[in-house]
């Protein structure tokens, strides 16, 4: 793979990871945009990699919150960091069950232009239509074990590509009522545990296929990764504190017309 479709992978799963646009629809288009052939699962496993590393870089302090209540839970203290990080696991759940069933029985067959198209542009209408119609009233703080596994349940979704995991546990969470960098914040929270379930099987793939280059191109698009997204989040926070989710959806319903018209009009 040369530098040039890395660097490229790497840029747009920065940027369009935690964003509720569909990182994983936009890294199946590059190849269609591009010409190249498809990177394949194991250089968009590298570049979620690298997209962990942001998001804990960013939510240190969270991170570290859960990591020490852990550790109080374990000596016998109740913590509000342990109840994060256990929300965590629950709203994991259902994403690794049907994860399994996915990888099982459907494969690469939901990955098609045509899938994307529709899942981009229906599931960003839904995240307008919840968006204006949900109250901002809640925090992470204010959240329970049975939101923590709805949010969770609506990340089954994700596996359809084009739905965006971050856009439909934003969405999900914005019908429970919290602030939107709220949602979005809890939202990346839920990733760290996802995300370091698929690297950690894709980094035994790698070992397994001792191909050096393929290794090194990994590490590569993960680093760049990280850089991008790092700032993707900065930007999203900072505009989600003060505005909607409305500049997404305008692009997800331009990028899903634009596939369509282009799937069906030629």
């Amino acid at each position: 793979m040369t530098v040039e479709q890395l660097i490229v992978l790497a840029v747009v799963q920065g940027i369009t990871e935690f964003l509720p646009i569909s990182s994983s629809a936009h890294l199946i288009l590059v190849p269609y945009v591009t010409g190249a052939a498809d990177q394949g699962p194991l250089i968009d496993v590298a570049v979620h990699v690298g997209t962990l590393g942001a998001v804990i870089l960013y939510l240190w302090r969270d991170v570290i919150r859960m990591l020490a209540g852990l550790g109080r839970a374990l000596r016998g203290r109740a913590d509000p960091g342990a109840r994060l990080a256990l929300q965590l696991v629950v709203g994991t759940l259902p994403l690794v069950a049907a994860g399994y069933l996915d990888s099982r029985y459907l494969g690469d067959t939901l990955r098609s232009v045509e899938v994307i198209a529709w899942a981009t542009l229906g599931f960003g209408i839904l995240l307008w239509v919840v968006d204006r119609s949900g109250m901002t009233v809640r925090r992470i703080e204010h959240l329970g074990y049975g939101g923590a596994l709805f949010i969770g349940f609506s990340q089954v979704l994700a596996l359809i590509p084009g739905t965006s995991r971050s856009g439909i546990t934003m969405t999900a969470a914005r019908l429970l009522g919290f602030e939107r960098a709220e949602a979005a914040r809890f939202s990346m929270l839920l990733a760290i545990p996802a995300i370091v379930a698929a690297g950690s099987l894709a980094g035994y793939d790698l070992y397994k296929t001792g191909d050096a280059q393929l290794t090194a191109d990994a590490f590569v698009a993960g680093g760049l990764a990280l850089i991008t997204a790092l700032i993707a989040i900065v930007a999203m926070m900072g505009w989600l504190r003060r505005a909607s989710f409305l500049p997404f959806v305008l692009y997800r319903i331009a990028l899903g017309g634009a596939l369509l018209a282009w799937i069906y009009m030629g």
